[in-house]
């Protein structure tokens, strides 16, 4: 039987001290902005499997690039989707419509009608054109930051700015924080302030979808900073072993709050790669190209509607505003950096692939951002008048009794009866 020798390294003179990898800042607030380390590729030359393709002959995908619209605006490649002009322009009037509501609402937090508010200035392409993929009764598990699922829905924008007032008119009755939108009928389901919850909740859903024999497929959102957490790695795990209809969103904008995305990345050359080790078909795709979102989603929608299973898409984008109205930017990051960012602005880069397409001329353009402004205004104007946070009736305190449980314990009956008196 051999025999356990206990040996003290540090005794023999052979010791190395262990060190830990503290990782800086790729980029610090006085630096001039740098995205040399982006890995980026042309427009077009992202190879475009078949959606039946097995997951190990697309690793390349999740170190590659997806695009579509080059410098000029012309669509080009494989993943170029086949879209009308009727599609695109309502693609583009959404996501102004997604802006127009962020400046808004940002204002009103400003002049006290609102305590709180988080803008996705510079991603509304990502949440627009994915919601354009999907189908009625599929459902979102999203972040704060993809109001645009809503919007590109038709969902009441009047029922977003009195969620956010916390009104008389609020769909959720004042008990959710501002931006927490919900709505089933919409297929988007509650966000939580507990980041990264979502993602297993939604491999769960799309597993009890296909139980159920249904056709509804689920899609999980979450940021980069957020795909640390263990519940990332446990929906991963379960939408691989099960083969859930999920599609794993992994919005990367850069910034984890005031924490750069290398942080939650590691030493990984992307997030997509993450999703190799489970055996998913991974995608890194351009979050700023309205076009390649919309063909990336298509396919990986596709592909879970076929009963292929999940594909994990990392959206590489910019988070241009601060991470909420309480958070100041320069602190940890260039003013400048949003000018910097390679892959433009979704708004301008869809604009001028139709322009140059000739499916929208510069007048029409004027024309729908006046439509957008005035159409948001009336929507707010109507919201303001069931009340805002500064105005308007306020709840009487025995609301917080209200839906909490079926029957009202003794000691909150006790309560209740104190305020009545």
């Amino acid at each position: 039987m051999a025999q356990v020798v206990d040996k003290n390294p540090q005794e023999s003179g052979s010791a190395t001290p262990m060190t830990l990898t503290i990782p800086e800042p790729a980029r610090q607030p006085n630096d001039v902005p740098d995205f040399s380390d982006i890995l980026l590729c042309g427009a077009g030359e992202t190879r475009r499997p078949d959606v039946t393709a097995a997951a190990q002959e697309m690793t390349d995908l999740a170190t590659g690039l997806i695009r579509v619209l080059d410098d000029q605006g012309e669509a080009v490649g494989p993943w170029k989707p086949a879209i009308d002009r009727v599609s695109a322009l309502r693609g583009l009037k959404n996501m102004l419509l997604t802006r127009e509501f962020d400046r808004r609402m940002l204002i009103d937090q400003r002049q006290g009608k609102t305590s709180f508010y988080m803008q996705c200035t510079g991603e509304e392409a990502i949440s627009c054109a994915f919601r354009a993929a999907l189908c009625v009764g599929d459902m979102n598990f999203p972040t704060y930051r993809q109001q645009g699922l809503l919007i590109a829905s038709d969902y009441p924008l009047e029922h977003m700015f009195s969620q956010v007032y916390s009104n008389t008119n609020d769909p959720l009755q004042g008990r959710q924080m501002p931006v927490f939108y919900s709505s089933k009928d919409f297929g988007f389901f509650s966000i939580s302030g507990n980041l990264a919850t979502q993602y297993v909740q939604a491999v769960g859903w799309a597993m009890a979808s296909a139980l159920k024999g249904e056709t509804a497929i689920a899609a999980a959102w979450i940021g980069d900073g957020a795909s640390s957490e263990s519940d990332f790695f446990s929906a991963l795990v379960m939408a691989s072993t099960y083969q859930a209809p999920v599609v794993l969103n992994i919005v990367n904008n850069q910034w984890a709050i005031s924490t750069s995305e290398t942080i939650a990345r590691g030493q990984a050359a992307t997030f997509a790669v993450r999703g190799l080790g489970f055996g998913l078909p991974s995608l890194r795709v351009d979050g700023n190209d309205y076009l390649a979102v919309y063909a990336a989603a298509t396919w990986a929608i596709e592909r879970a509607r076929c009963n292929l299973g999940p594909t994990l898409i990392e959206w590489v984008t910019y988070r241009v505003a601060p991470h909420s109205s309480s958070d100041d930017p320069s602190a940890y990051r260039s003013t400048d950096e949003s000018w910097a960012w390679p892959l433009g602005d979704p708004i301008e880069r869809m604009k001028g692939h139709l322009v140059a397409s000739g499916s929208l001329s510069e007048s029409d353009y004027l024309n729908m951002v006046a439509d957008v402004e005035q159409y948001v205004g009336d929507a707010q104007k109507k919201a303001e008048s069931y009340g805002t946070l500064m105005s308007g009736p306020r709840p009487s305190p025995e609301e917080i009794f209200v839906d909490v449980y079926e029957k009202i314990p003794e000691n909150l009956r006790h309560q209740l009866q104190e305020l009545a008196d």
